[in-house]
């Protein structure tokens, strides 16, 4: 199965049976990033982490008294 990486543009061949092949095809908002781009952001994120400047912003979740 041919893919392509948005960021770089580059194609790549992966196996049509391959887990990550099945996740592509089945849901269409699942983006394929190539390798280098996935450790070059990996490695963004990581040195973001260690500044202790990066937020995370999650749902804040209220706690309802009738469901349990």
């Amino acid at each position: 199965m041919d893919v392509k990486c948005p960021i770089c543009d580059t194609v790549d061949q992966i196996d049509y049976d391959s887990p990550l092949a099945k996740r592509l095809r089945n849901r269409r908002k699942h983006l394929y990033l190539c390798p280098s781009c996935t450790e070059r952001i990996s490695e963004k994120t990581k040195k973001r982490h260690a500044t202790g400047l990066f937020k995370l912003y999650q749902e804040q979740k209220e706690d309802d008294p009738y469901i349990k």
